[in-house]
């Protein structure tokens, strides 16, 4: 089933790229390595490897491994609309209402036999506890190895070297997986095209913040962490490339993202992965768009392509989620300004305990600096616990109030 969704989903959008060339755009191309993503990954062809959120995709992709983090499966299972009788199997097989909806969707989808199986996995202790435990049961589950990486706070040298050390024995962990250890050209090659796409991607988050914004409503939903599963290939740097070019025309020409852009918005964590109308209301209604996501951020250096394991750890610790609040509530500040919103949406996901955990104090954190934040309680996979009516309400109410804002700030 799942299988067929990628493929013809794939099929579609190379047949209109086909017919009509002009038509190519950075959000086409990104939407179609994502679907290409899922199908090799059912395709039964390939070394797959289930992952937490931080694991080093361009190794593994160095490594010809068809890799992605597992909440991947939860969100795509999402966007198709078929997700709910999948959560509701897991349900029922004992996993709890209350836990995150990501993993009830990917253990639902085990359950009912749909999930791809896995030749090896590769849990990260950070930055979701949820998603390490789940990975663990996965591992059980399919009998497969599994590899953990404990990823230890701070940034400091020793961090580096014990995280570092630790990645080249994931990839020795892989070379006995797969029967082929790691080949060191290979490698180098991957680093230099990770570096290509993370220099394109501080270009397109540049073009960004440009006031009017250049992007689209859709064009950068999920972009940053989808973008990490394509590290170390050729397709990330076209990707990249395409947005870049895109992004500058529109600035060079003067072509808003959002016409007659009012108020601009930064996005914090999930997307809603369901379809839902409350950004397009927010486009619609108020001329108001989210110009900034939380997770679209370039926060690390290029990678030394001779030895990028010190590089690769350094990508790690330095996530602003992989660690203390306060290191958080600095990244968001520090976007806050670069995009010069005027608000922030907080989904607090249902069953997200690191996400909802620290609402209180990145609330204050943006209000010393302005900006007001608007918690909205709602699952990002699970419709079934999505109140439209009441999120539009406070989302209307939210709007009205940083607009009367800004008229007092103009008297």
């Amino acid at each position: 089933m799942m299988l067929e969704f990628f493929e013809n989903l794939a099929s579609g959008i190379e047949a209109k790229l086909k017919s009509d060339p002009q038509s190519i755009s950075g959000r086409k191309l990104f939407a179609l390595e994502t679907v290409r993503l899922g199908a090799r990954l059912y395709s039964g062809k390939e070394k797959i490897s289930w992952c937490g959120v931080l694991a080093p995709f361009d190794l593994l992709s160095a490594m010809d491994v068809t890799s992605c983090f597992v909440e991947f499966v939860g969100a795509m299972l999402a966007s198709s609309g078929g997700v709910e009788p999948i959560i509701q199997a897991a349900e029922e097989h004992g996993y709890a209402s209350d836990c995150c909806s990501y993993h009830r969707a990917v253990f639902g989808a085990t359950i009912q036999d749909i999930m791809p199986k896995p030749d090896f996995l590769v849990a990260t202790s950070a930055i979701c506890s949820a998603g390490l435990a789940s990975i663990e049961s996965l591992a059980r589950i399919n009998k497969k190895d599994l590899f953990v990486v404990h990823v230890p706070l701070g940034t400091h040298p020793d961090a580096v070297a014990y995280l570092a050390k630790q990645y080249r024995e994931l990839a020795e962990f892989v070379g006995r997986q797969t029967g082929q250890p790691l080949d060191p050209e290979r490698l180098r090659q991957a680093t230099e095209l990770t570096n290509q796409t993370r220099d394109l991607m501080v270009e397109v988050f540049n073009l960004a913040k440009e006031v009017p914004t250049p992007a689209r409503r859709k064009d950068l939903v999920n972009f940053g962490i989808v973008m990490a599963l394509f590290l170390g290939t050729p397709a990330a740097v076209r990707i990249a490339e395409t947005y870049r070019d895109e992004f500058a025309l529109k600035v060079k020409e003067k072509t808003p993202g959002i016409k007659n852009e009012k108020i601009r918005l930064l996005w914090l964590q999930n997307r809603i992965q369901f379809n839902n109308p409350l950004e397009q209301l927010l486009e619609d209604e108020f001329q108001t768009a989210v110009v900034a996501d939380e997770l679209n951020d370039i926060f690390w250096e290029a990678l030394d392509p001779g030895d990028p394991f010190p590089g690769m750890a350094r990508r790690t610790l330095g996530a602003p989620m992989c660690g203390p609040a306060e290191q958080r509530i600095e990244a968001l500040v520090r976007l806050a300004r670069e995009y010069q919103v005027d608000g922030a949406i907080n989904p607090c996901h249902w069953g997200c305990r690191q996400g909802t955990g620290g609402r209180g104090l990145i609330e204050a954190g943006l209000r010393e600096v302005g900006v007001p934040t608007l918690n909205l309680e709602v699952d990002c996979v699970d419709p079934r616990n999505y109140a439209e009516g009441q999120l539009k309400t406070r989302l209307e109410a939210f709007i009205e109030t940083i607009t009367l804002r800004k008229q007092a700030a103009r008297v």
